[in-house]
């Protein structure tokens, strides 16, 4: 076996490969860089749970980062069970092959009760009294003290939200050179996301200097872990999930259908609860795709139709079409939209702000029933961001109940960013590169295909 590290380099694509990333621009100079054919939907869960089992959605089940549980009535998104991916995982197609294989997987999703050897995974702590506690999760259940004592706590709130920057990438990837050094691994699997927040604030602007300084960043993290994978003798790959490209504003697919009559809510102390059983019709929102669910079949050619009118989105599929694109599942939805290139998808289905829920307005991803990446934001309306988010503070430490209610509600044009529907232009997608150019194929690489190219490199000297 050769031992394989492989980077989880979040949007990265062949088009931001060049001078602001000497160290990834010199692992493809001697080795190889090839575009990669992103699935659909290209979101984070659903392109790696591609990438681990060589299957599409149809598959291995993930249909987006979140689904309509049926059986609860209820949307949840971002679980972190690894019992929800079907199909023959890597390192078990792997340890198939060698017994002796080992793999340690860092902050890949759906990395809780994996079958791999040591895993690590973003987990607040929830206590009674309402707090969120920073935190991750580990396999074996020692090493998140073990991790903890050299690196300190996770920084959570700089994974996600209006804080989020570098920090987090970077003790990922000293938690993955950490494990490269006490474990050794046979494969070596790591997640940075740090390109992934300003590509989607401000764009994939090249000549931003913001971009620039973000791929500089990431990309001394990779040359530190390209060097300690080089003095081992490692192979190593770099791979992103997706591309993002530029966006103007959401679709509101959710409001058009309340407006409709279709989507349903309750009222609680003022405020529109979300009421995903009690709908005829609504939408999982989830960046540029939305898995719409008809719980009254009988009103399905409306839905299509609605849908199809709305400004912004480019293709509503159905049951033929969801198996052309990999998606007929029974999580998927009855209909699926995708949006034009340039636009994406909001939850939002309440119609006056005054009466949305308390959760609306704060980082809240499990609440959520859809994907929102104004939580990037401060809301710009807020004159003193740094005061309002001190006295939130302040009044949770004095256990005074609070919300950290700092997001926009008005504003879904501050994204400039967005992904999901696969890329027109493959140079502005997701990308594979290897150190060693006689392990990649010629043309572009199908994201079906990294399963079979890792254990390619992996078994390369076998």
């Amino acid at each position: 076996m050769h031992p394989t590290l492989v980077i989880l380099v979040v949007g990265l694509s062949p088009a931001l490969v060049g001078n602001h990333t000497p160290h990834l621009q010199k692992l493809a100079q001697r080795g190889g860089l090839r575009p990669m054919k992103a699935i659909t939907p290209a979101v984070t869960c659903s392109a790696q749970s591609t990438l681990v089992t060589g299957e599409l959605p149809s598959q291995h089940g993930i249909v987006a980062n979140g689904w309509y549980f049926r059986d609860l009535s209820e949307v949840w998104l971002w679980r972190q069970s690894n019992k929800l991916v079907g199909g023959e995982k890597i390192w078990e197609a792997a340890k198939k092959r060698n017994p002796d294989f080992t793999c340690a997987k860092m902050f890949w999703w759906y990395n809780m009760y994996s079958s791999a050897d040591w895993s690590a995974t973003p987990r607040p702590m929830y206590p009674a009294d309402g707090r969120k506690i920073p935190d991750h999760y580990t396999y074996p259940a020692e090493l998140h003290d073990e991790l903890d004592a050299r690196l300190g706590q996770f920084p959570l709130f700089k994974f996600w939200g209006p804080a989020a920057d570098i920090s987090s990438s970077k003790w990922i990837a000293d938690a993955t050179l950490h494990m490269m050094q006490t474990r050794n691994p046979t494969l070596t699997l790591t997640y940075l996301p740090h390109l992934d927040y300003n590509l989607q604030r401000i764009g994939p602007d090249l000549s931003h200097p913001d971009i620039q300084q973000d791929l500089q960043q990431v990309d001394e993290l990779c040359g530190e872990l390209i060097a300690a994978a080089d003095a081992k003798g490692q192979h190593v790959m770099v791979v992103s999930e997706y591309g993002i490209t530029p966006v103007t504003d959401a679709v509101h697919i959710n409001r058009a259908l309340r407006e409709a009559g279709l989507v349903k809510v309750r009222v609680e102390q003022g405020r529109e609860q979300f009421d995903a059983g009690a709908s005829d019709a609504f939408a999982v929102a989830d960046h540029q795709i939305a898995h719409i669910y008809i719980n009254n079949p009988a009103c399905t050619q409306q839905v299509r139709e609605l849908v199809q009118q709305l400004d912004g989105v480019e293709q509503v599929l159905d049951q033929h079409t969801k198996k052309e694109h990999g998606l007929d599942h029974p999580r998927s939805g009855e209909l699926i939209a995708i949006s034009k290139p340039d636009r994406w998808f909001s939850y939002y289905y309440w119609l006056n702000n005054e009466r949305a829920p308390d959760y609306a307005r704060t980082v809240d991803i499990h609440r959520k029933p859809g994907y929102d990446p104004v939580e990037l934001f401060i809301d710009p309306e807020i004159k003193v961001p740094m005061a309002a988010i001190v006295s939130r503070l302040a009044r949770k430490k004095l256990g005074l109940r609070t919300l950290m209610d700092v997001i926009s509600l008005n504003d879904t044009s501050l994204v400039k960013g967005s992904h999901g529907r696969p890329t027109d232009d493959p140079q502005h997608g997701p990308l594979v590169i290897s150190s060693d150019a006689g392990l990649l194929p010629e043309g572009q690489v199908n994201s079906v295909d990294f399963k079979s190219l890792v254990l390619r490199h992996v078994f390369a000297s076998a």
